[in-house]
């Protein structure tokens, strides 16, 4: 009895620690779960508060670049002239611009940010063509050239070339290709002078691109440079098509063929080249390494697309702004163009208004009258009043770009006062101008 009592004491105690052990062992099973799944949850929650931060971090200089950007938009709007600067408008001598026309408070802000950003501050003009002051050869053509007949002012090298009409107006057409020079009695010799610029319009028609070319030696009256020294115009692009200069660009324009007048600007400065394809330049040659003595503007061979051309000037350089307001006392610019008979500026006086704006800018203390001058063609009155209104029209558009009205005035004097004779083209041309007199 003895015997089996203890055995039963055994095996109770048996069965006791058996199942002390299972209950430890589930016991840690519920639990060491529910400590790892605290520390996990922990972890989780710490990521997630790492994330956040970095989150808000990165849409906070989101929002400062973003500020940054439209800082940046509106003093390239002011610099440009696309709308004023409401900082400035209305006080005397634009005291609050710095020498880019930018307002100093909003550089400064802009400048501040920039610098926490790494953002460079970049001012590029594209279009910075200037006319030369004295005309030495000029065709629109007149009006009183006879359709059919070839262009009185020009001498045929190859080819043909005639005067017809597009929507009314005078121009010179080439039906299956041709070279022309002008026609002027120095030809023989370099007409070119050191400072130069030539400006030209071309059509190009809906169904094809067109291709035109702009020598620089009269290849009729002149040695014929070989290679030749040209420049290449197309629909889609301008580009120099003798040797790859350095700073040469070619530009796709994508205009999908539409019909339109395209205006060509070159200007030559002792050896630096720039040209110009409506109000972007697409050529910049540093060092230009041939001598342009004349010109011969040749039209491709090609009887699907006539070739049209007018409003051709060759003009020559002259003096800085600035010094011609310290020696005359006021600035004479032809490079102001306006539709006929009308106020309205044409797209290519941009260069030299931006110019006159940025003198402006830069001498605060300089207040123009902007007078209008014009040729004799028309009635005196009616000259006077169309004076007027052109002086009146680059007077607005200086004001449009920042320059505060205290500073300008206008004014015209039709005919009254040229400063060459109306006899020829090139002396109209010379007449017809808008000068800024220093008051």
């Amino acid at each position: 009895m003895l015997k089996l009592k203890i055995m039963k004491n055994h095996t109770f105690n048996f069965k006791t620690n058996f199942t002390f052990k299972l209950l430890l062992v589930l016991g840690l099973f519920f639990i060491v779960p529910q400590q790892t799944e605290a520390q996990f949850f922990k972890k989780l929650a710490k990521k997630a508060q790492e994330k956040i931060d970095r989150e808000a971090e990165r849409r906070a200089e989101k929002r400062v670049n973003k500020k940054i950007d439209k800082e940046f938009d509106k003093a390239e709007d002011v610099l440009d002239g696309k709308k004023k600067d409401k900082k400035t408008e209305g006080k005397e001598g634009n005291s609050n611009k710095n020498e880019k026309g930018v307002n100093n408070s909003e550089s400064t802000n802009s400048n501040e940010a920039n610098a926490k950003s790494n953002k460079p501050t970049v001012v590029w003009s594209k279009f910075d063509f200037v006319p030369g002051d004295t005309v030495i050869f000029e065709d629109m053509p007149s009006t009183d050239e006879e359709n059919g007949e070839f262009p009185s002012r020009w001498d045929l090298y190859k080819g043909n070339a005639e005067i017809g009409e597009v929507n009314g107006e005078p121009v010179i057409m080439f039906l299956q290709g041709g070279n022309i020079v002008p026609y002027l009695k120095n030809s023989k010799e370099d007409y070119l002078p050191e400072i130069f610029t030539i400006e030209f319009d071309v059509y190009f028609k809906e169904d094809g691109p067109g291709r035109y070319w702009l020598h620089f030696s009269d290849n009729k009256n002149q040695r014929v440079l070989y290679p030749p020294l040209e420049i290449y115009v197309n629909g889609l692009e301008i580009s120099n098509s003798n040797k790859r200069y350095p700073g040469t660009e070619d530009l796709n324009w994508n205009v999908n063929n539409e019909g339109r007048w395209r205006h060509i600007s070159v200007a030559y400065t002792k050896g630096k080249f720039k040209a110009y394809m409506d109000d972007t330049r697409l050529i910049n040659i540093p060092h230009f390494e041939d001598l342009p003595t004349g010109i011969t503007i040749s039209a491709e061979n090609n009887s699907i697309n006539e070739k049209y051309l007018k409003n051709i000037r060759i003009a020559k350089g002259g003096v800085k702004y600035y010094d011609r307001v310290l020696s005359e006392g006021k600035i004479i610019v032809n490079g102001i163009k306006f539709d006929v008979n009308k106020a309205s500026l044409k797209p290519e006086s941009m260069g030299p208004i931006n110019k006159i704006y940025q003198l402006m800018v830069k001498k605060p203390e300089l207040n123009f009258s902007v007078e209008g001058h014009t040729d004799s063609d028309g009635g005196d009155e009616t000259n006077m009043t169309l004076s007027k209104a052109r002086g009146k029209a680059v007077m607005d558009k200086l004001i449009s770009m920042g320059i505060a009205s205290e500073r300008l005035k206008f004014n015209g004097f039709g005919e009254s006062k040229p400063l060459d004779n109306n006899s020829t083209p090139e002396g109209k041309a010379n007449n017809r101008r808008v000068e800024f007199v220093k008051f």
